[in-house]
């Protein structure tokens, strides 16, 4: 199974349960096989957990939701070291991170040593307790999620934390013909979706290791060099985007080329990947940060400024 029939099977059996947001799923694909992480931003009750269990069922993984709360202690997400009277000896119980998917439910309303725990898991795919190293299933996955409309009692991510999450995504509300569709599919309260796994883990780490090797010429990493430059002097931009943020939109640009099919990088493919992998970097003036879109504007008027490859 190559990756673009990985990405479809994915697409085609979370599309089942999660009505009319295919360019989303896709979007999580992509980050999925390039081992990145996902900030989802949006108001309650527009199904992101129906969505992080439902590809949990499709990779034939596990999922863990853990409701982050102000006081949630970074040893629930890691895991202790217990005494076992028993055997008199100190046992390890994982926390809510060993697992493939893991949903951290508004992850702002956690504190900020809480929210600096996940950090090690997310970057090294590894926890330390006690100086033991335990390594993290495979594929992990952080789905974190927040509310934006909410204020009070939140803890804003610092913008290092945002920059170790691939991407930011918005579900958004479905339109009308959708909504009604979603009315009657799931008018029955089920605990879990009824999604079949289609890929195996092999197959899954195959179409990792194929990604790994799409080409990307050094005319399009000098066109990724370009805008990140064009970020950092943009005239409503505080703090441009970073190496990191580069890196990351070379590694979404690779996953979402295979997933077209192709084992090389287009422009086009940097164009698509640049508005997730790249808008929630961006710290811009005071007077645009609560403007809503304002990120996804500048990232395009950034996009335009810069002038694309041609040969």
């Amino acid at each position: 199974m190559d990756v673009q029939k990985t990405a479809d099977a994915l697409s085609g059996a979370v599309g089942k349960v999660i009505l009319g947001k295919e360019t989303v799923i896709r979007q999580i694909i992509a980050a999925i096989l390039v081992q990145g992480h996902v900030l989802l931003e949006d108001v309650p009750g527009t199904g992101k957990t129906m969505l992080a269990k439902s590809f949990a069922k499709a990779i034939g993984g596990t999922a863990k939701r853990i409701q982050m709360t102000p006081d949630l202690m970074p040893a629930d997400l890691t895991g202790i070291n217990y005494y076992n009277m028993k055997t008199s000896e100190f046992n390890f119980m994982p926390g809510a991170v060993f697992t493939n998917i893991l949903i951290a439910d508004e992850i702002n309303r956690a504190t900020p040593k809480t929210q600096a725990g996940l950090l090690e898991s997310m970057e090294e795919r590894q926890v330390t307790v006690d100086s033991v190293t335990y390594p993290l299933p495979r594929p992990f996955l952080v789905l974190a999620t927040q509310n934006p409309v909410d204020t009070q009692g939140v803890f804003p991510l610092p913008e290092a934390q945002i920059d170790r999450f691939l991407m930011k995504l918005s579900m958004g509300y479905p339109d009308r013909e959708t909504e009604a569709q979603v009315m009657l599919q799931h008018m029955d309260i089920t605990a879990e979706p009824d999604v079949k796994q289609v890929v195996t883990e092999a197959q899954l780490q195959e179409a990792m290791q194929a990604v790994s090797r799409v080409s990307v010429h050094p005319d399009l990493a000098d066109y990724v060099v370009r805008i990140l430059e064009a970020s950092r002097r943009h005239k409503d931009v505080l703090l441009g985007i970073s190496t990191r943020g580069g890196l990351a939109l070379m590694r979404a640009s690779r996953a979402w080329a295979a997933m077209e099919g192709r084992d090389y990088v287009l422009p086009d493919d940097i164009k698509a990947m640049a508005e997730p992998v790249l808008a929630h970097r961006l710290v811009l003036k005071n007077y645009l940060q609560m403007q809503e879109d304002s990120p996804q504007k500048t990232v395009a008027e950034i996009l335009e400024q810069v002038a694309v490859p041609t040969e």
